[in-house]
């Protein structure tokens, strides 16, 4: 890690403690000394052992699309560190931008090739943006009615998330079904761009998006042909994200609270697409706020709802950032294929 990424662990902290001390300020102390005392204590390592399910299932997906007959088997600790360690610099980084290269860089570091570790990053990343694709419309469709009635502020920035996710899922998708007619939508609209931005900068533009294009369309044509290894990968990516999403839930019945599993990952999806819009690193200050707005729907109390808040921030985000670091310092044994790609 260099300075940047240190500013940027500062960041968070700077951010998030200042969120805590106005929530603090703001609840009377009675309020969470009640609300600690109703803990379900269960349920708070099912909060944890969710994230830590999340991370495996991340984990055992690179391992079954890395997998090769008659190649050295690699540890479990060189898969599970790859997670953590995106997680640490998805963290750290402005809009998550940080999480590819490091998974890149710890692939690399436990004997993967740069260019097939690339590749297998990117065949996950598919995977992982068309199921996420479902997620977000099916919770748009079922659920947003209770935000838009409610939280017409937030339900905006909801709406801006859901597009953005949207329109580059639909790119992925359009690479992958149709990869002629994305090359000329793609050439297109560089030309119409050179109308009012110049030829140069557009020029290394339509370069750099039609080695994308091209790139994603050769991983996809690997995937057709790799069909076990895809259906394993997108159950477990199913998997994974329910492990996510079903956290917010187990905080609920870590306070006690009684709720619809079902409504409340409806809200924590929504959450994420909230927070994806937010160029800070980690969503500072607008994760905590959109997890209070939107659960105070479940939460009566504002000593529990803060508690709440705190649990979910924790084990979602600092969690994964202290695994990380000891991902980071704990290197694997390098094991160099004995397979070309």
């Amino acid at each position: 890690m260099n300075k940047k990424h240190f500013l940027g662990i500062l960041i968070v902290l700077i951010i998030s403690v200042c969120v805590l001390y106005a929530d603090l300020k703001t609840t009377p102390i009675n309020q969470l000394i009640k609300a600690a005392q109703n803990i379900n204590f269960f349920a708070l390592i099912m909060v944890f052992g969710l994230m830590l399910l999340s991370y495996v299932c991340e984990a055992t997906i690179l391992y079954v699309l890395s997998y090769r007959k008659n190649e050295p088997k690699r540890s479990k600790w060189s898969f599970f560190r790859i997670p953590i360690i995106q997680a640490l610099f998805n963290a750290i980084t402005p809009m998550s931008t940080g999480g590819q290269p490091s998974q890149l860089a710890a692939m690399v570091q436990m004997g993967i090739e740069g260019g097939r570790a690339t590749s297998l990053l990117l065949m996950k990343f598919i995977i992982y943006q068309i199921v996420v694709f479902f997620a977000y419309v099916f919770a748009i469709v079922t659920g947003f009615h209770m935000v838009a009635t409610k939280f017409s502020a937030l339900a905006a920035f909801i709406v801006l998330g859901f597009l953005i996710h949207i329109s580059s899922i639909v790119f992925l998708l359009a690479i992958f079904f149709a990869y002629n007619w994305t090359k000329k939508a793609a050439n297109w609209l560089m030309n119409l761009l050179e109308k009012f931005i110049s030829e140069k900068r557009v020029e290394k533009w339509r370069k750099a998006t039609m080695e994308k294009i091209d790139t994603f369309y050769t991983e996809s044509q690997k995937l057709k042909k790799e069909k076990k290894k895809l259906w394993l990968s997108a159950g477990l990516t199913v998997l994974q994200l329910l492990f996510f999403y079903s956290i917010p839930y187990m905080v609920l019945l870590t306070l006690n609270v009684h709720a619809n599993w079902l409504a409340v990952t409806q809200m924590n999806i929504m959450i994420i697409m909230f927070m994806a819009i937010i160029p800070i690193p980690g969503a500072s200050g607008g994760a905590e706020y959109s997890f209070q707005t939107l659960f105070s729907t479940f939460v009566s109390s504002h000593g529990a709802l803060v508690l709440g808040m705190f649990l979910w921030r924790f084990a979602t985000y600092f969690f994964g950032m202290i695994l990380g670091i000891f991902g980071w310092i704990f290197k694997p044994k390098k094991i160099k294929n004995t397979k070309n790609s």
